[in-house]
């Protein structure tokens, strides 16, 4: 008995290998450490809102969800809006339709900025793991669900994944994509329909996922943090940990701000997710936390742990995936 136990253990542990292994081969370090460099090379000039540096960056992930598969929502990529200053900013956004098919009538927006601080007394910002190291994130998520789905697998929700603009301003990025779809004005590439604030299911930021210089636990530096478990409910929150124990990825996960309420609270405040919480939709922030190279020169790919990136992006691919 429990030798048949094991085995049909083992059968489904190979399954599930097997049938994940397409997605889990586009996340190649190498790959990860290429799209990185170029959003914190001297071209993107530290992609500050605006700019030509920031341009260069929105262009780019533009291409990569073009490569990847995705619908533009509208006639381009890109949506524009004004920040409290002026300045205008650009989101970019891609669907992956659940189904062509049947396609479905509810969205989950997964997103990171991809802006930072730009030029600041002559000297270019990188910002690599704020947030090079979460935009890279999201094009390779996009990647993977479309390679999930060109082996057979359909869902019965959509996929938006944002590249967020001028965070760094006053959050104005998010605020502007909560403000199109409270209005009406953000609809479905294949459908016509508008994406309403009812139709989403949650949104999912990715801010900041580069880094093992600030461990949870000092014995490890293979861990992540996910914000906004309050939000969930409490089969979605048990997910995480189940994906993290079935796929054999094995981070050390906190569900808080090092042990901190105060903290917890303060960071969950500071990032793109907090408009769509405030509005009423289930949000979390996955984050390796700030770290002593935060807003200064120093911040470069050379900083980032490859390796625990390509599980923390395993991870999110998989919880996502069990709720689609």
């Amino acid at each position: 008995m429990i030798t048949s136990l094991l085995c049909m253990t083992a059968t489904a542990q190979s399954f599930r290998t097997v049938i994940h292994a397409p997605a889990h081969n586009v996340v190649q370090k190498e790959e990860m450490e290429k799209r990185i460099g170029f959003l914190s090379d001297t071209l993107c000039q530290g992609r500050g809102t605006g700019t030509q540096g920031g341009t260069e960056a929105a262009f780019w992930i533009a291409r990569q969800f073009e490569e990847a598969g995705l619908i533009p929502l509208g006639r381009n990529w890109g949506k524009s809006f004004r920040t409290s200053n002026g300045t205008v900013g650009h989101n970019i956004l891609g669907m992956l339709p659940g189904s062509i098919k049947n396609p479905a009538d509810s969205y989950i927006i997964v997103a990171a900025h991809y802006d930072h601080l730009g030029i600041l007394g002559g000297k270019a910002y990188p910002g690599a793991d704020a947030n090079a190291s979460g935009t890279a994130a999201v094009t390779m998520l996009a990647e993977m669900f479309t390679v999930t789905k060109s082996i057979g697998k359909t869902y019965d929700t959509n996929i938006i994944f944002v590249g967020l603009d001028a965070k760094e301003l006053g959050m104005a990025g998010s605020e502007a994509l909560w403000k199109s779809i409270k209005e009406g004005s953000l609809t479905d590439p294949l459908t016509g329909k508008k994406i309403t604030k009812e139709k989403v299911r949650m949104m999912v930021n990715i801010d900041q996922i580069g880094s093992s210089l600030a461990p949870v636990n000092k014995d490890r530096e293979d861990y992540i943090i996910m914000l906004g478990s309050q939000t969930l409910d409490p089969f979605q929150k048990d997910l995480l940990l189940t994906c993290n124990r079935m796929y054999d990825i094995d981070l050390d996960i906190s569900l808080s701000y090092y042990g901190s309420r105060q903290f917890t609270d303060l960071f969950w405040k500071i990032s793109d997710q907090k408009i769509f919480a405030d509005n009423g939709i289930p949000s979390v922030m996955f984050t390796s936390g700030i770290t002593m190279n935060n807003n200064k020169i120093r911040d470069k790919v050379s900083t980032l742990n490859m390796d625990v990136l390509q599980k923390r992006i395993y991870l999110i691919y998989h919880w996502i995936e069990t709720m689609l």
